[in-house]
Order: C-alpha cells, then structure tokens, then sequence
C-alpha cells in the first residue's frame, strides 16, 4: 500500500508518499480502506523526532482517520466489510488502509460524511476526556480553554456549553468569531489584553474552575492565579515551552488545586477503548442532533501533507485540517 512516510526526522519536507507493507488484522481487529486522516500536533512532533510512538504501535504517522471496513479478524463480531467507521488510531492514519481494534471503530454519525467525521475523533475525545474524566466537568461551573480556535479547542467549547456551564476561551483576534458561533461566552486576545483581568471580571472575582491549557510554562504562574478555590487544570501540551520560572506555588495548596497532566496517545487499549465508547454514548446524539460540530479549517490532499503540516505550525488553523487519502 501507499503511506506517507519521513524521509528522515526533521522538516516538514521530509515526507513523502511511498510504499509500505499492508497491514494485517488480528482476530480483534478491522482493516479500513482511508477515506480522510486529520492532522494533529503529535504528527508534526513525531515527525521532527521528538515524540516516538509507543513501543508496538504503528511508526506510521496519524492518529485518527475515517474510511471503510474490507477485512475484519476472526472474532469481530461487530462490523463487516462495507461498513464505514471513525476513529482513534494506534498510529497509521497516513495511508491507504489502516487497522482499528473493533471497539475503538466508531459508526459514522448520521448526517456526517466521512471527511466531517475524520475530524472528530482526536479532538472531541481529547476534550471529553479532559472536561468528563479528569475535571468532572459541573453544570453552572466556568471555563478557560487556552487556544480556542485550535482543534480541541474547538470541541471542548461545544462541550462546555452542552454541560451547561460556562466558557472563557483565550485565542487570537482572528479567531474570535469562530469561538463565539461554537458558544463561547468571551473570547481574550491574549496577544493584546491582560488575560487576568478580563477572567477575574467575568467571574466577579471569583477566578475559573477549570482550565484547559497547551501552552505550558508561560501560562502556568497565571493559571494557577486564576484557578478559583477548589479549580482543576488540565495540562495538554507545551506548546510555549515546559519551563515555568519564578513560580509561586502558594495557590495550590491555599485554594485546593488539582494540577493535572495528560495524553491519550500512551493510554492503555483498554483505557482508549472505555473512552471512545463513553464519547460515543454521550457525544454522538448530539452531534447527530446538530448540537455538536467537527470543525474544519480545510482539507488537504495527502500530496501535500508538507503543507499541511507547516499550516498548523504556523498556528494558522482554526479547527481541524483533515487531508483525504486518494
């Protein structure tokens, strides 16, 4: 089969479309012919070398894709070939057939296409499992999302305010619109406003339950200043790097903070599993209701990944870029 492989770790411009060997279902386990694949910020790290899959995964690039079922294992008792399916991958995205366990394929959501539905997998679960499992996400809480207008932050503001809480999300200017149509309450410039004031006015003082971030160390003195009493804070990535200096630790244990990092891709099957089948049960009525939403920027041919990946380098995305695989 075809499938975007890298030339050598580094720049963008090191991968190329070349052949690599098909994979092969074991008895739990379905091949799906690629439709669309989505690009994520573990592909551009795994790409420069800075994030390994873990050990048994696929080293192919891509972490979500949508597409079509043609061969299943001997004990798949769940789908058959025909059927179309989305979902989180072990790595493989980036080519012309991919393999799911059977219970990490999801069903296409009614009224979706495929390219919708490749973009809802990474993100949404990313959100949920941030918001419903780790934060315990309450009606009548508030909420600061870091990089709104990114991908998980696109689902996590639709999440928010499906649970009936509250949103801050903190984005450039240019993406503040987009926030706003998903249900954000307040967008922040944090390129042009103190984002400090702007939280502690919306919350009359109080300061946020919940922070979603991925810029890191840069934010992370101001997060922990803005977390009200009992506040929860999901760290997803490092995007401004992972050092903090001069930090005052006091608010953590004064106002009973939870600090809490995560990822997905180093998860358990079992865990991943669990997870994708409780976005499913909770996520997929709604998104078939029209109540949720994947967000697309654009989508790229798989020709030019390189472009793609250097699009979303440059923060210029707002919301998912999905390639199709031809």
């Amino acid at each position: 089969m075809k499938a975007i492989l890298v030339e050598a770790a580094g720049d963008a411009r090191n991968m190329y479309i070349g052949e690599y060997p098909l994979p092969e279902p074991a008895s739990d386990e379905i091949l799906v012919k690629v439709a669309y694949t989505a690009v994520n910020r573990a592909d551009l790290l795994q790409r420069e070398g800075k994030y390994p899959p873990p050990p048994g995964d696929s080293p192919l690039l891509g972490l979500e894709c949508a597409g079509i079922v043609v061969a299943c294992g001997g004990n798949v008792k769940k789908w058959q070939a025909g059927d179309a399916v989305c979902g989180l991958l072990n790595g493989g995205g980036y080519a012309e057939y991919a393999i799911f366990h059977q219970d990490m394929a999801l069903p296409i959501p009614k009224g979706l296409s495929l390219e919708q539905a490749a973009a809802i997998p990474e993100v949404f679960l990313t959100a949920y499992q941030a918001l419903h499992w780790l934060t315990r996400l309450q009606a009548g809480e508030s909420v600061l999302i870091h990089a709104g207008g990114s991908g998980v932050g696109t689902a996590a503001i639709q999440l928010v305010k499906a649970a009936g809480a509250n949103c801050l999300a903190s984005a450039s200017a240019k993406k503040h619109a987009l926030c706003l149509s998903l249900g954000a309450d307040q967008c922040i410039d944090y390129q042009q406003n103190k984002l400090g004031d702007q939280v502690l006015d919306f919350t009359r003082g109080k300061g946020v339950d919940i922070i979603l971030d991925v810029i890191g160390g840069p934010n992370f003195q101001e997060n922990i200043q803005l977390l009200a009493q009992d506040g929860r804070m999901v760290m997803l990535g490092f995007l401004g790097g992972a050092k903090a200096e001069r930090l005052n630790l006091a608010p953590i244990v004064l106002k009973r903070q939870q600090i809490i990092g995560s990822t997905l891709r180093s998860r358990s099957l079992d865990y991943k599993i669990r997870l994708s089948q409780a976005l499913y049960a909770y996520a997929w009525p709604l998104l078939e209701q029209g109540k949720l939403r994947p967000v697309i920027d654009r989508v790229f041919d798989w020709q030019k990944a390189t472009e793609a990946h250097r699009f979303m380098a440059a923060n210029q995305n707002q919301g998912k870029l999905v390639m199709k695989v031809v």
